[in-house]
């Protein structure tokens, strides 16, 4: 029984001491409580300290944000740096270009200068033999705005160099016309113009961005533009031509179905009063040949030696301001008018190359002939180039579809070719028309 007391006595003990160490410990949080109340009234996680790690937060998100923005600008800066930089560069090269236009046709003038004074000028000795040169060059003709104002206002903005492409179109061509100037704004050809026959193609013209120029209305071409042939069409350039160069431009004809790789006035010579491209295929035929005539009837003397040269093509020749010049449109347009039926590149070749002869005074001008292969016809183009590996490589000014009737297809197929590369572009037309 002792053992027993002695046990439960034992555990009420350790209750006992259990328990105020339970009230113990109850005492001290409350303790603790009420210093932490007094030390801390709003409570340890207080709105203030809320709110400063909420600022804490917002000024390491502005920084954040901040630095990107100036990143950005510093981006944008830097782009806006090198497209000046590009754009200084772009003005400093046409200023380069200019410069040297400007030099080149000073020297050029120069010489012309001074050919014209020795040419024109006192009487003089003959020099040592080989070196005598008669004037290859006329002079240009005093511009008179006079005649056509609004015209002069737009070569004036225009053309470079007192230079221009001319071009006339109606309704009839106008696929053909947009591969035309589609292909010399991709070359880079600013100083381009569209003569518009009809309103179709000057509204055609303006919605493209392509300069134009409609004439003042006129019956007698206004007529031929609408209702007449494409020869007779054709001749109207002869008549419209004339008031350019009254202007003092030069101007590059051109037909329309012309494909431009190349800067044309880049290749002009501008010694002349012509400069013409041939619709000659090899050398002989596009820059003369003698060819021997032979009759057996006439023995010893059967053998009769001529000149012959294929024609110039009417469709697309560089014409400075001079007075042979400005003399040889007046003299086509004259015949072309007086003979409807006429071909233009027939009277256009005649009046350039027939010698004075009794009851006929012939025109003194100065001509030259394109190179073959940089001013390319179609027949040079798919009879002989696209079958030549060495002179496929070769990349012309320009491809005139001239003599094949199928234009527009084998002005793409021109494209195809030589813009972009597909060397079976041209297999598929035949060497002529089908």
């Amino acid at each position: 029984m002792a053992g027993r007391r002695d046990a439960l006595l034992n555990r009420e003990k350790g209750q006992s001491l259990f328990g105020s160490r339970i009230v113990g410990a109850v005492a001290i949080g409350v303790l603790l409580g009420c210093v932490l109340a007094f030390l801390s009234p709003h409570g340890l996680f207080s709105s203030s300290n809320s709110q400063t790690i909420h600022n804490l937060r917002n000024r390491i998100s502005n920084q954040m944000v901040s630095s990107e923005c100036e990143s950005v600008e510093q981006v944008n800066a830097l782009k806006s740096d090198v497209q000046s930089a590009k754009e200084k560069s772009y003005e400093l090269k046409k200023e380069v270009r200019s410069l040297m236009e400007k030099l080149r046709q000073a020297e050029q003038g120069k010489g012309h200068a001074q050919e014209q004074v020795v040419a024109l000028g006192d009487k003089h000795k003959v020099g040592p033999f080989g070196t005598v040169k008669g004037l290859r060059t006329n002079p240009t003709v005093i511009p008179d705005e006079s005649i056509n104002p609004r015209l002069a206002k737009i070569l004036e903005e225009v053309a470079i160099y007192k230079e221009i492409i001319v071009v006339l179109a109606n309704s009839n061509v106008k696929e053909m016309l947009e591969v035309w100037f589609t292909n010399i704004k991709r070359v880079g050809i600013p100083n381009h113009l569209v003569v518009a026959l009809d309103d179709t193609i000057e509204e055609f013209c303006k919605s493209n961005d392509v300069p134009v120029y409609r004439r003042d209305p006129d019956e007698g071409v206004d007529t031929i533009a609408k209702t007449g042939s494409n020869h007779a069409v054709s001749g109207l350039k002869f008549r419209v031509l004339r008031e350019f160069l009254q202007l003092g431009y030069s101007v590059l004809l051109s037909d329309v179905d012309i494909v431009y790789l190349q800067n044309p006035f880049d290749h002009i010579y501008r010694d002349s009063d012509v400069e013409s491209m041939s619709d000659g295929h090899n050398n002989h035929t596009a820059y003369g040949f003698n060819d021997v005539f032979d009759e057996p009837k006439m023995g010893w003397a059967r053998y009769a030696h001529t000149m012959r040269i294929w024609v110039y093509n009417s469709g697309f020749f560089y014409i400075r301001p001079t007075l042979p010049s400005i003399e040889l449109l007046d003299r086509v347009a004259s015949r072309l008018s007086s003979d409807p039926k006429s071909w233009d590149q027939a009277v256009f070749n005649e009046e350039l190359f027939f010698p004075s002869h009794p009851g006929y005074d012939g025109l003194h001008a100065a001509k030259r002939t394109m190179d073959m292969y940089l001013f390319m016809n179609s027949k040079v183009l798919f009879k002989t180039v696209r079958k030549d590996d060495k002179l496929k490589k070769l990349k012309p000014v320009i491809v005139h579809l001239n003599y094949h009737p199928d234009k527009f297809a084998r002005m793409k197929a021109v494209v195809d070719f030589y813009v972009y590369g597909k060397q079976d572009a041209l297999d598929r037309f035949p060497d002529g028309s089908e």
